[in-house]
């Protein structure tokens, strides 16, 4: 299994996930722009489950050098790499935070995926799960940045799954919704409408299990993004969401 983002919360529980439920892999690759945190998670996987694995430092704001990645190769592709940056009233016309999100979150990780995309056609076999958001569901005031970043990438995913389905490629598109994690830390979050890193796990390997195109790992919120996305433009562009 290849991991992008090893240093998420949700990538993490989706590993543990797997490895309880029995799944074997002869090496697990953790992607990861933080060695010294990633090699905690490495050392606690090979203590509790023998499961042997390989740091690859990655940083997506610098140029990609696509050699680390020569002796990488898998059936499986998790992708949990995000960044929010700052708010629209902090971070709209401050260059280098726009620049970071569409970076991370878009620009230079769509060829990293295609880079393992292109591996996995020439087999006719994989699987390419990633992380998008329900924030890329429509453009609101709050975070339009990071949700125009997160609406591209999930336009992609949806033209690269169907464009690898022929291949016996399959991807699964997930909007975890809120999250309590790192990245989310210190905002004012409705428990409600709030998923745990374990629980979008459990979510997440189920529906990969059953080759699900789209999950929202809490169901309210495909009803809540539902009526979002419906309501018209002279009535929501008044409105402070």
């Amino acid at each position: 299994m290849i991991i992008l983002g090893s240093t998420s919360e949700v990538a993490q529980a989706f590993v543990e996930k797997a490895l309880t439920a029995g799944e074997k892999f002869p090496k697990i690759y953790l992607v990861t722009s933080s060695r010294e945190t990633t090699e905690r998670f490495a050392q606690h996987i090979d203590v509790k489950f023998l499961q042997p694995s390989e740091i690859i430092e990655l940083d997506l704001t610098q140029e990609i050098n696509y050699s680390v990645f020569e002796n990488v190769d898998s059936d499986l592709l998790f992708c949990a790499t995000g960044y929010l940056g700052l708010g629209t009233e902090d971070g709209l016309y401050d260059d280098k935070n726009t620049e970071k999100i569409i970076d991370i979150n878009y620009a230079k990780l769509v060829p990293v995926i295609n880079y393992f995309a292109k591996k996995m056609e020439s087999k006719r076999s994989g699987n390419i799960i990633a992380l998008s958001s329900v924030a890329g569901d429509r453009g609101r005031q709050s975070n339009f940045i990071y949700g125009s970043a997160k609406a591209a990438f999930t336009a992609y995913l949806s033209g690269l799954r169907n464009y690898l389905f022929p291949q016996k490629v399959h991807v699964m598109t997930v909007k975890p919704g809120f999250m309590e994690t790192k990245m989310t830390e210190g905002l004012p979050l409705n428990p409600k409408l709030t998923a745990t890193p374990k629980q979008a796990a459990e979510c997440i390997y189920k529906a990969y299990k059953k080759q699900k195109n789209i999950v929202y790992v809490l169901p309210i919120w495909r009803l809540i993004m539902l009526i979002i996305i419906h309501i018209p433009e002279f009535i929501f562009k008044k409105l402070k969401l």
